[in-house]
């Protein structure tokens, strides 16, 4: 795995706590502002080995990814939509997900593996409602929306963007 950006955010308010936190692509750590370098340097190593092991335990492999899938559709599409393959790809940066329905394959964006597990749920299932309906449709939306926080992960994913720098996707696709 490529090491995130690290950035360092120095508090004269903060007096010994130490944090850290995802960011999009980085992880920024807080810090108390009178902190030597050579202690920032040994806590930014802790941070990160902390915020890496954490999502390690919440963010799927490409294995839990296809049994997330399955459950998804179970719960949410009557179990009707069926991958080949779920798994995370590197070069989705316009995207959060894409499906191919010919071969019923489904990538899903490494960007999303910071993000809250809710906010992975939908896109998957945006991807696997591809499976039934290719196009963004009345009938599409309305699988889609049948996730309670649809409407909420779109709301985030949207935020995300703009708050990155990155261009907005189109206001009613996911991928």
């Amino acid at each position: 795995m490529e090491r995130p950006d690290i950035e360092v955010r120095r508090s004269p308010r903060r007096r010994r706590t130490v944090s850290a936190y995802r960011d999009g692509d980085k992880v920024v750590v807080l810090i108390p502002a009178s902190m030597s370098k050579k202690a920032e340097a040994e806590w930014v190593e802790t941070m990160l080995a902390r915020v890496l092991r954490q999502e390690a335990r919440q963010r799927p492999g490409d294995d839990e990814l296809e049994v997330r899938a399955a459950e998804l559709s179970d719960r949410y599409l009557g179990g009707l939509a069926e991958a080949s393959s779920v798994r995370w790809v590197d070069n989705q940066n316009a995207r959060w997900g894409s499906c191919t329905p010919g071969d019923r394959s489904i990538r899903i964006s490494s960007r999303l593996k910071g993000m809250p597990l809710w906010v992975l749920d939908y896109v998957i299932l945006h991807e696997m409602t591809h499976l039934l309906e290719p196009n963004h449709d009345d009938s599409f939306w309305a699988w889609v929306n049948l996730y309670p926080k649809a409407e909420r992960a779109k709301g985030f994913l949207q935020g995300w963007s703009v708050a990155s720098d990155q261009e907005e996707p189109a206001t009613d696709d996911a991928d």
